[in-house]
């Protein structure tokens, strides 16, 4: 289906997500869906690794195939829970937002190369055609909200995904399209998507992100054609004018968010259980998802269908291994976030450092260093 098809034709189903109201009589039965949603989510993945368990007890044998099917349904089941976590953080009300000039087209860019490996592992081409656009949101919000779009478009596109961001003459407003063929052309009528079968936890928690950040979302389907548009009402333009201009973070101050890293992905490379064990408890209320591999090698696997947001790696690893995986992804995502353990000592140095594009933190500090080098780090490309 070619997308100008999409276009001309989404608009007969409109389906707006206005945020629900405190009293909103829905709010019940929305969050027993929700619920419902992440129970099912974690439930079946897990059940079908305790059947993977069982059956690995039974024979006392398990291959590569086996187990990479196990760690996928435990990694399903890890995934689900954490939407349900971030769902309820953005939905509590208790977010304190900063207020910062972002270049959207530069942020989605970054977002859409920055996955780059996994969109082309999954057969998926995306289409951005993307006009400047300042907006004034809170930056860490931006970025997981332009994450979950993408998630949400890779649960359902068949094809192309394309994203589209170009500003409204009046109001002057920004606005990003996202659209996907969610049914092939050659596929039957009658296995037309549902507008309720897109409407998966991925879809609440991009939701509930742009509830919370305050922009009003669209979602119209036709045929087998899904359009989403965000509008973002407030635009630099607007501020600069004088509309509001004393909420402006003139600063760029980073975003005061409890858990502004909340969902990021961070790969650690260490072969050792206790300096694993002296990360995970340095990172444990971060809300990031953390996982470990033993060595360069196992971390050049892991990121060969997707990268992580950061890599953190042990010295004892760093040799021409790391560096040449460090360079191959740098030449992909030239701001890409590495973390280096040092052996000893109270080292605290970020990225850039003497020259270095490695940050580094020395083993003594992790549990009061780490945490901040990471969000300092992972803060500057947002």
């Amino acid at each position: 289906m070619d997308m100008s098809d999409i276009n001309r034709n989404a608009g007969s189903r409109p389906r707006s997500h206005p945020a629900p109201a405190p009293d909103d009589g829905g709010t019940a039965e929305r969050w027993h869906t929700i619920v419902t949603a992440i129970g099912a989510a974690t439930a079946a993945p897990l059940t079908s690794a305790l059947e993977r368990i069982h059956a690995l007890v039974s024979s006392g044998r398990i291959d590569r195939a086996s187990l990479r099917a196990l760690r996928d349904e435990v990694e399903r089941a890890r995934q689900a829970g954490m939407v349900g976590q971030q769902i309820t953080r953005f939905a509590s009300g208790r977010l304190r937002q900063s207020h910062e000039r972002l270049q959207l087209a530069e942020t989605l860019k970054g977002v859409l190369s920055h996955r780059q490996r996994e969109t082309q592992a999954r057969g998926i081409v995306l289409k951005p055609t993307l006009k400047p656009a300042e907006v004034i949101v809170d930056a860490s919000l931006l970025f997981s909200l332009l994450n979950t779009v993408l998630d949400w478009a890779l649960e359902c596109a068949r094809s192309t995904i394309e994203f589209r961001i170009e500003m409204r003459s009046w109001p002057a407003h920004a606005r990003l399209q996202c659209r996907f063929a969610h049914r092939l052309p050659d596929e039957p009528e009658d296995n037309n998507v549902e507008p309720t079968a897109l409407d998966t936890l991925t879809w609440r928690l991009l939701e509930q992100t742009a509830w919370t950040m305050g922009l009003p979302l669209d979602r119209q389907e036709d045929g087998g054609a899904t359009v989403l548009t965000i509008e973002f009402p407030r635009t630099a333009s607007d501020e600069i004018e004088g509309v509001s201009t004393f909420e402006v973070d003139e600063g760029f101050a980073p975003s005061t968010n409890s858990k502004p890293l909340a969902g990021s992905h961070v790969l650690v490379i260490s072969s050792r259980r206790e300096l694993r064990a002296q990360i995970r408890d340095a990172l444990r209320n971060m809300g990031l998802i953390v996982d470990f591999v033993g060595s360069v090698d196992e971390a050049t696997e892991f990121c060969r269908d997707g990268l992580p947001h950061a890599i953190i790696v042990e010295s004892i690893q760093r040799g021409e291994k790391f560096a040449q995986l460090r360079e191959e992804i740098s030449n992909e995502v030239p701001d890409f976030v590495f973390i280096e353990i040092i052996e000893e000592g109270n080292t605290f140095e970020m990225s850039g450092f003497s020259g270095s594009n490695v940050a580094r933190v020395g083993r003594d500090v992790i549990d009061s260093s780490l945490p901040s080098a990471l969000m300092f780090e992972l803060s500057k490309g947002l």
